[in-house]
């Protein structure tokens, strides 16, 4: 992270802040399910949602 963030960071609220990880959490998800309608072309909507919600849930850093 450059310093000009780090900096930005510190002088959000802890409001905006937790917006901000709302927005990207959201935004993640989104993207995942949209990459998985392309790798498992044969699931429909319910299964897509169920491997998202799995890999969200199992998901290690």
């Amino acid at each position: 992270m450059q310093d000009i963030q780090k900096e930005l960071f510190s002088l959000m609220k802890a409001e905006k802040k937790l917006n901000l990880s709302l927005q990207l959490y959201h935004f993640a998800k989104r993207l995942k399910k949209e990459a998985l309608k392309k790798k498992y072309l044969n699931l429909d909507e319910e299964g897509i949602g169920k491997k998202g919600r799995d890999i969200f849930l199992y998901a290690r850093t």
